[in-house]
This record gives C-alpha cells, sequence and structure tokens, in this order.
C-alpha cells in the first residue's frame, strides 16, 4: 500500500484488507510524504503487529508503487491496494485460486470493480471487457492496480528497471506481462469497493463529458504518451517480449517516423482494442502522428 495524506479512510481499507479470508497477508506500507494523521494511524497497526511501513520523499503513485513492489520481501503472491477502498473479504482468495497452477510462469490476476461514493453507495462502473492482447496494451489504457494480484516470476520479470517516463504502475506492469507472454486473467466479478471522491490520484465514472475532456487533453498534448511509454517498455524489455510482440513493438515505434508503418498499424489486426471509442482515436492520432 502507498499511502499519501490517507487518514480520512485508511482504517476501513486496513481492517479490510487484514480481514481477508483463506489467505496469509503481510502488508507494507510506504507513505509518500503525508502531512496529515496517516503515520499515527500506521503507527497504531505496526505497533499492533498487524503491518510494516517506511517513509520516503514524495514519488508520486506510481514511483511509489513500484518502490514497494522491488523492496518487498519475497512472498507468493503480491497485491497492490490504495489508501480509500474497501477489499470484499474473498478479493486476494479469489485471486490466488485463479492463479495456482501457473507457479512455473509469470502470472497476473486483476478483475472489474465497483464503484461507490465516498459513502460506499454503489454508483455505475465502468465496465470493462479486455482482449488481454499486448497489442490491446499499447493502445488502450484501463486496468485498476488496486484490483491486481500477481505471482513471484512475474515480480522478477518486471525487475528493477524504472522507466524515465513512468507511466501508472498498474498499466506498466500489465504491459509487461502481455509482453512476456505471461497468463494474464480477468475477471468480470468486482471484488472492490472503489470508492470515489474528491481527493482520488486517479478516478472513474465522472461521466461522459469528463472522459472526452480528457480524451481531447490527450489528443492536443504534445508529449506521445502512448510512443513514450512503448519507448520505455523497448528499452527495458526488449529483448524479453515473445517474437511476435516484439516485431509489433517494432512497427509501433517505427511508425513515428514512417507514413508508411502508421498505415501499416491502421489495418494491423494486432492493434486493436476492446473499447470502440478508444479504438477510433487511436486511429484519428495515428493520422495525424499524435499517439
Amino acid at each position: 500500500m502507498s499511502t499519501y495524506n490517507g487518514e480520512r479512510y485508511l482504517r476501513e481499507q486496513i481492517d479490510s484488507i487484514l480481514g481477508q479470508r483463506g489467505v496469509e497477508v503481510s502488508l507494507l506500507v510506504r507513505d509518500d510524504g503525508s502531512s496529515d494523521a496517516t503515520l499515527t494511524i500506521l503507527d497504531e497497526y505496526k505497533t499492533a503487529g498487524q503491518l510494516d511501513y517506511y517513509c520516503g520523499g514524495n514519488l508520486g503513485p506510481a514511483r511509489s508503487f513500484m518502490h514497494l513492489l522491488q523492496n518487498a520481501p519475497k512472498s507468493d503472491y503480491y497485491a497492490f491496494s490504495d489508501q480509500d477502498d474497501i477489499w470484499l473479504d474473498d478479493k486476494l482468495i479469489t485471486a490466488v485460486t485463479t492463479l495456482e497452477g501457473h507457479e512455473s510462469q509469470p502470472a497476473l490476476y486483476f478483475s472489474q470493480t465497483q464503484l461507490v461514493d465516498a459513502g460506499l453507495n454503489p454508483i455505475p462502473s465502468v465496465i470493462i471487457n479486455p482482449k488481454l492482447t499486448f497489442g490491446e496494451s499499447l493502445i488502450y489504457k484501463f486496468i485498476g492496480g488496486c484490483t491486481m494480484v500477481m505471482n513471484h516470476r512475474l515480480r522478477e520479470a518486471v525487475g528493477d528497471f524504472m522507466p524515465e517516463i513512468m507511466p501508472m504502475h498498474d498499466i506498466w506492469i500489465y504491459g509487461i506481462a502481455l509482453g512476456i507472454g505471461a497468463f494474464v486473467h480477468f475477471d468480470p466479478t468486482p471484488h472492490i469497493l472503489y470508492r470515489q471522491h474528491g481527493d482520488n490520484t486517479v478516478g472513474l465514472g465522472q461521466g461522459a463529458a469528463y472522459e472526452w475532456k480528457k480524451r481531447f487533453r490527450r489528443f492536443t498534448a504534445k508529449n506521445d504518451e502512448r510512443y513514450l511509454q512503448a519507448l520505455e517498455l523497448s528499452n527495458g524489455y526488449h529483448d524479453r517480449l515473445t517474437a511476435p510482440n516484439a516485431a509489433l513493438l517494432t512497427l509501433f515505434l517505427e511508425g513515428k517516423t514512417s507514413m508508411a508503418r502508421r498505415f501499416r498499424m491502421l489495418t494491423c489486426r494486432s492493434l486493436r482494442c476492446a473499447d470502440r471509442t478508444t479504438q477510433l482515436l487511436f486511429w484519428i492520432n495515428l493520422l495525424f502522428n499524435k499517439y
């Protein structure tokens, strides 16, 4: 768990993690520079022997979670936790049961979320139905890190490489997993109450207008987010990708300087995603070389 000024909901989240059934839980927290009562709360649980934590400079959520993954003690499985959600008591056992039998290969589980408001009342959720392909991961960024559970082999595969341009940790690890040919499973049943409130670092369920504003900002931005993340993936993992995925990544990167490659990407069936709007916007971005 990475915390940052999380006093408002922190106890509820910790209690839901400690209340998981059927698994042995070890909770490690990294505080990302809190100035509220977060450390006082963590001290209470640490004194009771229910968690361990350490503090660091403010890295932001993505790098803070990656720091945790790199420094966590060895375990069979690893899960990321936000500071303000509620885990249903079957969240971890469901993931572990799904991943059992895949100990010899990198493996990743993630699930649908149930969005709730600050008072835990259900609100309409963003329903996903991903294709679970590497090509999709290059253009469609949707995975929720708070639902992810990975085995030790995937943690080893992720390693210590830290990209200079850091996407969110969940998007980053998901792309690595698919790229290297890991076992990846999506569970359409929610096992987490994903709380939406005014202080979310990353929020969902804020309406169509909000989503279109985000898309417009990405389109008008000059940083070519998808391309730069793909370049970082190539820098860190190109030699470990499966041959088809390495070839697809090369095509994706070469498209930046070649109109012929971009037209090939338009017709490439490996660069398809489950969300039609995202797919259409990606094609438009390709025509303008803004991806």
